[in-house]
């Protein structure tokens, strides 16, 4: 059997299970023998940003453990996923701790290229005091632990404060309608009454199923989705209605009608600490990416109308045994460690995953981060569906909203909207059928 099972009484794992069982996370770790780290493991993310805290977490097993070589190997996403596809099929990865959204890593776990934890990290994760269920969920398939959950991005409005007290506006828009009329007193024009600052940069293009996901999260405000698993592993399109209605118009009318923003003025993060956009929505790493490029910005955070995307990132180890796959696990246990959470959270603004765990020292510190972490009470979350072509799916829906962003005819005729959110919601449901995954 080519993958690693935790019911090897032979393997590493079976070995690393007696040892932590009755310990805590670190305790077990301390326990482990130090030739078991006489060897190298690569580390791959697709954040480039996370590459301080996974050498973080290197430094940290290396006061212990002299001969264990980690190799970090950070770069963007896009590349990640290509490297992941062709180290896992071909078997060429080598021993190494892999970085993945779980709706990613589905492919993989249904063909055998990612085995199942061990059964000690299993039961470090499904313990209710260090994960919900929700991140529990999403390191799992068909009720198995295939991975550990670290962190994850959610979603929150970013706003210039200056900007906001400029145009009269007291407090974060509290509905997506006060999104638009917000955007209309925010954008700032030259005489001929052309945008120079948006007062909402939405993203209208850019690199694949980003702008879906992005599309998705206005959608949520409104009530719709993407896909909605209909019955038990059956799914279907969830946005050729009124609330998909809503969400293209306000995107169309931003562009066409109201011209707060546009597909060529500079946008996201980079163009929010530059001060060429008022307000956008973006997860939480961009705190820390302010703090480094923008220490003098004067913004704050709110949390979103509805609910917000979260997308855990889970660490997984590919298909090896023995000492190979208790080094690795122990370094994926070693990143879930309170101490290194806390300086993640600190240094580089993802948002950690595991409960229990005293942030405190970091909200107080920085308070943009409360709006991710002191949200309402009935504040809903939502994630990508683990489900193989998830990934095919906002990548030709991104392309059919792409093109619909670009159509100026659209804005404002509610038929046309409704024509193009039906073709495409036709292309998902057609890619969910090819898959045996429609819900008839």
């Amino acid at each position: 059997m080519r993958a690693y099972r935790s019911t090897n009484k032979n393997s590493g794992s079976g070995r690393l299970a007696a040892r932590v069982a009755a310990l805590s996370l670190t305790a077990a770790i301390t326990t482990m023998s130090g030739s078991a780290f006489a060897q190298t493991i690569n580390v791959w993310s697709g954040y480039p940003e996370m590459a301080p805290f996974y050498e973080h977490v290197a430094e940290g097993l290396k006061e212990k453990y002299p001969d264990l070589e980690v190799n970090v190997e950070a770069i963007a996403l896009r590349e990640h996923e290509k490297r992941i596809a062709l180290g896992l099929t071909s078997g060429s990865a080598g021993v190494t701790v892999i970085e993945l959204a779980g709706s990613t890593a589905s492919r993989y776990i249904e063909n055998d290229l990612l085995p199942a934890a061990p059964e000690a990290v299993a039961n470090f994760v499904t313990n209710e005091e260090n994960f919900g269920e929700f991140f529990v969920d999403a390191a799992s398939k068909n009720g198995t632990v295939y991975g550990v959950p670290l962190f994850r991005g959610q979603g929150a409005l970013f706003y210039n404060v200056d900007m906001f007290e400029a145009a009269g506006l007291k407090e974060p828009p509290q509905t997506m309608e006060a999104y638009t009329d917000y955007a209309e007193k925010l954008t700032q024009r030259d005489e001929d009454g052309k945008a120079t600052v948006s007062g909402w940069s939405l993203r209208l293009s850019g690199g694949g199923q980003g702008i879906a996901e992005k599309f998705w999260i206005n959608l949520f405000q409104y009530g719709g989705s993407v896909i909605e698993e209909v019955s038990d592993g059956k799914w279907k399109a969830n946005y050729a209605n009124e609330a998909g209605r809503k969400a293209l118009k306000q995107y169309l009318e931003n562009v066409h009608v109201l011209k707060t923003v546009t597909p060529e003025m500079p946008a996201d993060a980079e163009a929010f600490e530059r001060g060429q956009t008022a307000m956008f929505i973006r997860e939480s790493w961009v705190i820390a990416d302010i703090a480094a490029k923008a220490p003098d910005l004067n913004y704050a955070t709110a949390p979103l109308p509805v609910g917000s995307i979260a997308l855990p990132a889970n660490l997984y180890v590919n298909s090896v045994e023995g000492e190979d796959a208790e080094a690795a696990w122990a370094y994926v246990q070693a990143a879930n460690d309170p101490e290194n959470l806390v300086w993640l959270l600190d240094n580089v603004g993802w948002l950690p995953n595991r409960s229990g765990v005293d942030y405190g020292v970091v909200t107080e510190k920085v308070p943009a981060y409360g709006a991710f972490v002191d949200y309402p009470e009935d504040y809903r979350f939502f994630t990508l569906p683990a489900i193989g072509p998830i990934e095919e799916v906002l990548t030709r829906l991104a392309a059919q909203l792409t093109s619909a962003y670009g159509n100026a005819s659209l804005a404002e005729d509610d038929a046309a909207i409704d024509a193009v959110l039906a073709k495409a919601a036709e292309e998902t449901n057609n890619i969910l059928k090819r898959e045996g995954l429609l819900a008839e």
